[in-house]
């Protein structure tokens, strides 16, 4: 069985987070000094910060609720087995 903490969806995001800054940032330059490094994330998040994008879901709750109530009902199958 896999268990998935609710809190997930949120850390997701931050991992995704910190891939594109490794990304855009880390690996894509080359930094003669730390206080360079650290020039280049403040502009990068300035310029990231300027055009923020909402994370919005894309289920609904009524979904949401049928899949937990799936899970439950497969759960209670698996531990009658």
């Amino acid at each position: 069985m896999h268990f998935t903490p609710t809190s997930s969806s949120w850390f997701n995001r931050v991992e995704r987070f910190f891939a594109d800054l490794t990304g855009d940032v880390i690996r894509a330059g080359s930094f003669a000094s730390v206080n360079q490094l650290v020039c280049d994330i403040k502009t990068y998040l300035a310029q990231r910060n300027a055009d923020p994008m909402p994370n919005v879901r894309q289920a609904e709750s009524a979904e949401i609720l049928a899949k937990i109530n799936r899970a439950r009902a497969a759960l209670d199958n698996a531990g009658a087995a």
